[in-house]
C-alpha cells in the first residue's frame, strides 16, 4: 500500500511521521525547505506533562534536559505578588523548550527511520484524489509526482493543502501582538516563570500592559511584552528600550548585564478551518487552527492533532477503510480547539477591556489574573487539555461501566503497570503502538512475579476476553489507579484516552467498548481490503 504523504516538516508533520512509523506505517514528508532549521531562541514551545511525555516517547530524548521545567509560577500586579504556584509531583510543571531544539530532536529520531522519507526542497503545487489514494505534485529543481494512500496537510497557516481543497479558514486577525526577546541574564526568580501586569515603571496608557518571563536553559529567558492594539512598527530601538526598562524595574533600578540573543514580534490570530477532512486529505496543526491569546499555545494542540490522527490512519492503512474512525478525528479535535477559542474570546474583553465599570468591581483584577494564569499553566477552560467526552467513539449502554478518577474520553493517569513480559513499565510507555490497552487493577500483584498470578483468579478469563477483541490489545496489570476499585478493568485507546472502566471481567461489554472505540464494526469494504492493506 502507498505511504501517507505529509505536507510540511515542522514539529506537527515530523511528529505525525514518527507516530506513524512507530505503528509500521510508511510516510513521505514533503519539506519545502532545505531540511534543517535556523536556531531561534525567541521562538519557544510550552508542553504540558502529557504532550512532553509524547515527545519523549517518540524521540527517545529526555527533553527535560533540553528545556526547563519551572520550579514555580508567580503573578504580579504593580509591585504586589497576587498568586504563586509551586510545582511538584502532584502538580507537574510545564516544559519550556526552544522550538528548533524540539524540531532537531524529531529530525534526529527520523534520521534512522526506515519507514520515513523526507523530501527536501519539495513544495506542493497540485494534488488529485481518487477512491484508492492521493497523487501530489511538487515543484522545485525537478518537479515530481508522489503517490500516497492518504495526505495530511501540516503546512502551517497559509496551508497550500487547505487552499487546494477549497476549505474556508474563518476567524480573527491580530487578536494580540507581543514583542519578544530571548536574552541571557540573571533575574531575581532564577527558575520561576513570571506574569507581571501593570508594572510600576509603566504608569499610563495601554502600553502599561503586561510582561511575561519564562526561563530556558543556560541562563536564557524569553520575555514577552503585550503591545497596544494597532499596527505600530516595533523598532529595534523600542525593543531595546523595553528590555532595559524591564530589567531595571525587576532588579532595583539598574539594568543588569545581559546578552540579547534573538528578537521578534508574535502576532496571535484566531482561526478555525471549516473542515479537517476531505475524503483522503486531512489538516493538522496551524493548517487547521490558529490560537494563542491569553497564554494558550497553539503548537501543543497541533501535536495532539498528530497523536489523535496517527493511530486512526494506522488502523485504516493496515486493515482497510474505517470511515467512522477517520471522521472522528475532525469531530474530536475540532471540538476541543473550538472550545478553547470560545473560552479565549469570552475572556479577552474581561482581561483586556480596561477601565469601565468592571474595573471598579471588587476582586475583578484578581479574577483576571487567575484567567491569565490558567491559560499560561494549562488549567481551566483556557488551558486545560481537552477531553473527548462527546466523542462518537464513546460506547454507550454498558451494564458494567463504573466511574473512576478519569472520565471516559480523558487522558489516563500515568501509573506503573506490569507488561505481558513481566517487566514493570509506565502506562504511557505502552501508548502509541497501535494497540488497545486493557488494564486490570489488582492490588498486591506488584510484589509477585507475573508467572505466579498470570494463571490465577480472573486473569485467564480476562486474557481470553482481551485476545478475542476485534483489534490487537495488550493486557497490563496495575496495583492501583486513582478512584478505581480492585478488579476494575480499564480499556484505553492507543493515544492514551480512556474508553471505559468496567467492574470486573465482562467480555461482552469489553468487546462492545473496543468495537465502539474503533468506530463501530468494520465495513465489508474494510474486511475485503484488510489483506491488501496489512504489512
Amino acid at each position: 500500500m502507498d505511504p501517507v504523504i505529509i505536507v510540511g516538516a515542522g514539529p506537527v508533520g515530523l511528529t505525525l511521521a514518527l507516530a506513524l512509523a512507530r505503528q509500521e506505517v510508511p510516510s513521505v514528508v514533503l519539506d519545502e525547505g532545505p531540511g534543517k532549521d535556523e536556531p531561534r531562541p525567541a521562538r519557544t514551545v510550552i508542553l504540558r506533562e502529557e504532550t512532553a511525555a509524547l515527545m519523549e516517547r517518540l524521540t527517545g530524548v529526555p527533553l527535560a534536559h533540553a528545556g526547563v521545567r519551572w520550579a514555580g509560577w508567580r503573578s504580579m500586579r504593580r509591585k504586589q505578588v497576587t498568586s504563586e504556584t509551586v510545582f511538584g509531583d502532584t502538580d507537574p510543571a510545564p516544559l519550556h523548550i526552544a522550538q528548533h531544539v524540539l524540531t532537531g530532536a524529531l529530525r534526529a529520531a527520523l534520521a534512522g527511520e526506515r519507514l520515513v522519507r523526507i523530501a527536501v526542497d519539495s513544495r506542493l503545487d497540485s494534488m488529485e484524489q481518487e477512491p484508492s489514494g492521493v497523487t501530489a505534485h511538487t515543484r522545485g529543481a525537478t518537479g515530481t509526482w508522489w503517490r500516497g494512500s492518504y495526505l495530511v496537510g501540516c503546512d502551517g497557516p497559509r496551508s497550500t493543502v487547505r487552499k487546494l481543497q477549497d476549505i474556508r479558514f474563518p476567524g480573527r486577525t491580530a487578536v494580540e501582538r507581543h514583542a519578544v526577546a530571548a536574552l541571557r541574564t540573571e533575574l531575581p526568580w532564577y527558575d520561576e516563570a513570571l506574569l507581571h501586569r501593570s508594572p510600576p515603571w509603566r504608569t499610563s496608557g495601554p502600553s502599561a500592559g503586561e510582561i511575561s518571563a519564562r526561563p530556558l536553559p543556560d541562563g536564557v529567558w524569553r520575555l514577552d511584552w503585550l503591545l497596544p492594539p494597532g499596527k505600530d512598527l516595533v523598532t529595534p530601538e523600542l525593543l531595546l528600550g523595553r528590555v532595559r526598562e524591564t530589567l531595571a524595574g525587576w532588579t532595583g533600578g539598574q539594568t543588569p548585564p545581559y546578552e540579547l540573543l534573538d528578537t521578534g514580534v508574535h502576532t496571535v490570530h484566531h482561526r478555525l478551518a471549516r473542515r479537517w477532512r476531505a475524503d483522503r486529505v486531512f489538516l493538522a496543526g496551524d493548517a487547521a487552527h490558529l490560537l494563542g491569546a491569553l497564554g494558550t499555545h497553539g503548537l501543543e494542540e497541533g501535536l495532539r492533532d498528530a497523536d489523535n490522527l496517527a493511530w486512526k490512519l494506522a488502523l485504516a492503512w493496515h486493515h482497510g477503510p474505517h470511515e467512522a474512525l477517520l471522521d472522528s478525528y475532525q469531530t474530536e479535535r475540532r471540538a476541543i480547539v473550538s472550545a478553547r477559542l470560545r473560552a479565549a474570546d469570552q475572556a479577552l474583553p474581561l482581561v483586556r477591556g480596561g477601565g469601565g465599570l468592571r474595573s471598579y468591581v471588587p476582586g475583578s483584577a484578581r479574577g483576571n489574573d487567575t484567567l491569565l494564569t490558567d491559560g499560561h499553566l494549562g488549567r481551566g477552560a483556557l488551558g486545560a487539555p481537552g477531553t473527548y467526552a462527546s466523542s462518537p467513539l464513546t460506547p454507550g449502554g454498558l451494564e458494567g461501566q463504573v466511574s473512576i478518577g478519569t472520565a471516559p474520553g480523558s487522558a489516563v493517569t500515568d501509573v506503573r503497570v506490569t507488561a505481558e513480559d513481566g517487566t514493570f513499565v509506565r502506562l504511557r510507555d505502552r501508548l502509541g503502538r497501535g494497540a488497545l490497552l486493557a488494564v486490570l487493577i489488582a492490588p498486591g500483584t506488584g510484589v509477585w512475579e507475573r508467572r505466579h498470578w498470570v494463571s490465577a483468579g480472573i486473569m485467564p478469563r480476562l486474557a481470553a476476553a482481551v485476545s478475542a477483541l476485534p483489534h490487537r490489545a495488550e493486557l497490563l496489570v496495575a496495583e492501583s489507579y486513582p478512584g478505581a476499585a480492585a478488579h476494575t478493568v480499564l480499556l484505553v485507546r492507543p493515544d492514551g484516552h480512556l474508553v471505559t472502566a468496567l467492574s470486573g471481567v465482562r467480555p461482552a461489554d469489553l468487546y462492545t467498548a473496543a468495537e465502539a472505540a474503533l468506530g463501530g464494526p468494520a465495513t465489508a469494504e474494510a474486511t475485503a481490503d484488510a489483506g491488501a492493506g496489512s504489512r
